[in-house]
């Protein structure tokens, strides 16, 4: 009687722990939050007009626009130079039906400038609206609320042209 559980055991063992790996096999959605903070920079102010957050969650050859989700965005117009020193804030969230991201876009609005010795100038920012600031990686994401932090660099992003222009390069990390 006993030969005979032993390979009901087994059996018992073995889809038990297939079942369990089955069971996080990476497609599963995932709660995404995007948040914006920045490193301090000699201007006064660095204000971008975020209008939209799109997050790419699988790559493909034709950039489908299938593989995108329009987060839900809190709009506005960010002085990055008060998010220094740990602070942060919230751009947008959404869920991903599956949970690995592959790129973040801001798009960007009209409304963007820059202070500098108690002068507000516009800040132009090439394609920014069209296609977004772009920020290509690859994440895998948790079941549960996963965290993105964009670190916009105001110092190394903006430049002052030889016109007495301001335009922004964006140089963006993720943490």
């Amino acid at each position: 009687m006993k030969k005979s559980l032993i390979p009901l055991i087994i059996l018992a063992v073995s889809v038990a722990g297939f079942e369990s790996c089955k069971k996080d096999n990476g497609n599963e959605s995932a709660q995404v939050q995007i948040r914006l903070t920045d490193a301090p920079a000699a201007f006064q102010e660095v204000n971008v007009d975020i209008q939209s957050v799109r997050v790419k969650f699988r790559n493909d050859d034709n950039d489908s626009t299938k593989n995108w989700v329009d987060f839900t965005t809190r709009a506005g117009v960010y002085n990055l130079l008060a998010l220094q020193n740990g602070v942060d804030t919230l751009l947008g969230t959404g869920t991903l039906p599956e949970r690995q991201v592959k790129e973040i876009r801001l798009i960007l609005g009209p409304n963007n400038s820059i202070k500098d010795n108690g002068v507000t100038y516009p800040l132009i920012i090439p394609s920014g609206a069209e296609s977004g600031l772009k920020i290509k990686f690859n994440k895998s994401l948790n079941a549960d609320l996963n965290t993105i932090i964009v670190d916009f660099d105001a110092a190394l992003s903006v430049r002052q042209t030889s016109s007495g222009e301001y335009r922004l390069h964006p140089v963006l990390k993720i943490k």
